[in-house]
C-alpha cells in the first residue's frame, strides 16, 4: 500500500491534493584552486558541492583532528581528565614543525596540551598527548586508524599524531568531513576550543591560523594544515540560523587561497541550500492496521527527528511516500520497523528511512484473533 503525503504540511492525512511545484535550480559551485574539496551539511551529511572528494592526499596538520578525536574519546570515557599533568618527553620536545613550546621534563596539563594542539597547531603537544594515552606515538597511530574506521573513514591511514609527511600517511576530503562532523556531534563541549582565536603558553602567545574566525562571525572552527606536499588546507565549519555547514579544502597554493576558497564554498552552501525538519521524533505520521492485535491500529513514526537538505526555496515541492506492507500481524513491539517513508524532490529521492511502531501492540484476545483471521481471509 502506498500513501502519498505532502510533507510540507507536516500533517498525517493520506492525500495528493496539492499543487506540485518545480524544484528550484542551483548554480554550479564556485571555482577554487584546490586539489580537492567537499562541502556538506553537518546535520544530514548531504553533499552540497565537491571536487575529487575521494582522492587520497597528505592531510598535513588536519591530522590533528583525528588526534583530538582519540583524546576526546579518552576524556569522555573517563580514561584521562583535563587537569591531569603530562611529563614532556624528549621526543615530544624535539618534534619539528609548529610548536606550543613545551619543555622537556616539565609537566603540562591535558587541557593546555589540547589548546596548544588545537589553537597553536603544536606538533610537540600532539606527540605528548599521543605518548600519554598510548605509551608511544606508533601505538597511538593504531588507535587513530581503529577509531577512524569505526566512524566510517575508510580511505585514510594515519602513521603519526602530527601530520608530518610520510608517503603512507593520507586521507581524503570525504573522510575529513566525516571526522569533522563526528567531532561536532559527539564532543560539543570540546568543539568550542576550535573557535579560540589565540592561546598563550610559556609566555608565548600564538594566534589561531584559521583566519575565517576573524572574517566571518558564523565560523567557529576548525583546523588549518600545511606542508610542501599537502599545500595549504583548511577544514572549516560555520553555523547560520539552524544550519551548519562543513567545508574541507585541500591542496591550495597559499594561505590566502585556502581562506578565500573556503569562504566562497560556505557562502555558496548557505545561499543556495537549506536544511529543514520534516518529521519530529516519536510523532505519529500514519497508522497501520495490525491483524490479530489488541489494538486495531498502530501509530507509525520516526524515533529521531528527520531532517532533509535541499535547494533553498524547494521545500514546498517535496513529496513523501509511505510504503506499508499489505498485511502486518500482531504482536508488534515499540520501535519495530513496519514500513518506510521516502522523500523525493522531482525525480530525485533525497532519503528513505524506516517507519517504526510508536507503541506496543500485543496479541489480541482469542475472539479478536478469530475475527481478524476470518476478515483477513476475505481480504
Amino acid at each position: 500500500m502506498k500513501v502519498r503525503l505532502p510533507v510540507f504540511l507536516l500533517i498525517f492525512v493520506a492525500t495528493v491534493g496539492f499543487a506540485q511545484q518545480q524544484p528550484r535550480p542551483v548554480p554550479a559551485p564556485p571555482i577554487i584552486g584546490a586539489t580537492s574539496y567537499l562541502l556538506i551539511d553537518s546535520r544530514t551529511g548531504t553533499e552540497l558541492a565537491s571536487l575529487e572528494p575521494d582522492v587520497a592526499v597528505p592531510p598535513a596538520s588536519l591530522t590533528k583532528l583525528m588526534t583530538a578525536y582519540v583524546v576526546f574519546t579518552a576524556l569522555q570515557q573517563g580514561q584521562i581528565s583535563l587537569d591531569e599533568e603530562i611529563t614532556v618527553s624528549e621526543k615530544a620536545w624535539r618534534t619539528q614543525g609548529s610548536r606550543m613550546f613545551i619543555e622537556v621534563g616539565k609537566r603540562v596539563s591535558v587541557e593546555d596540551l589540547l589548546l596548544g594542539m588545537i589553537v597553536q597547531s603544536g606538533n610537540d603537544a600532539s606527540v605528548a598527548l599521543a605518548e600519554y594515552i598510548a605509551g608511544s606515538e606508533e601505538v597511538f597511530a593504531e588507535m587513530m586508524n581503529q577509531q577512524a574506521a569505526a566512524i566510517g573513514m575508510h580511505s585514510s591511514d594515519f602513521l603519526n599524531a602530527t601530520g608530518l609527511p610520510d608517503e603512507n600517511h593520507y586521507s581524503t576530503a570525504r573522510d575529513l568531513s566525516t571526522l569533522a562532523r563526528a567531532i561536532i556531534e559527539q564532543f560539543p563541549e570540546y568543539y568550542r576550543w576550535y573557535s579560540v582565536k589565540e592561546f598563550t603558553f610559556n609566555d608565548i602567545t600564538q594566534p589561531n591560523r584559521n583566519n575565517l574566525l576573524w572574517r566571518d562571525d558564523s565560523v567557529d572552527g576548525m583546523k588549518t594544515g600545511y606542508t610542501e606536499e599537502a599545500g595549504y588546507c583548511l577544514v572549516s565549519s560555520a553555523k547560520r540560523d539552524d544550519m551548519r555547514i562543513i567545508s574541507v579544502v585541500l591542496g591550495t597554493s597559499s594561505a590566502k587561497a585556502r581562506i578565500n576558497g573556503s569562504q566562497a564554498l560556505l557562502n555558496y552552501g548557505f545561499r543556495f541550500f537549506e536544511t529543514r525538519l520534516l518529521y519530529s521524533a516519536n510523532t505519529e505520521i500514519a497508522q497501520t492496521r495490525v491483524w490479530g492485535s489488541a489494538n486495531e491500529y498502530t501509530p507509525l513514526g520516526v524515533i529521531e527527528d528527520l531532517y532533509v537538505t535541499l535547494p533553498r526555496g524547494s521545500y514546498d515541492s517535496l513529496v513523501s511516500t509511505l510504503n506499508i506492507p499489505a498485511v502486518i500481524e500482531a504482536p508488534v513491539a515499540q520501535s519495530q520497523p513496519l514500513a518506510d517513508i521516502s522523500v523525493k524532490l522531482g525525480d530525485e529521492q533525497l532519503l528513505k528511512v524506516p517507519l517504526r511502531a510508536l507503541a506496543d501492540n500485543p496479541l489480541g484476545s482469542l475472539w479478536q484473533r478469530a475475527v481478524d483471521s476470518v476478515s483477513l481471509w476475505f481480504e
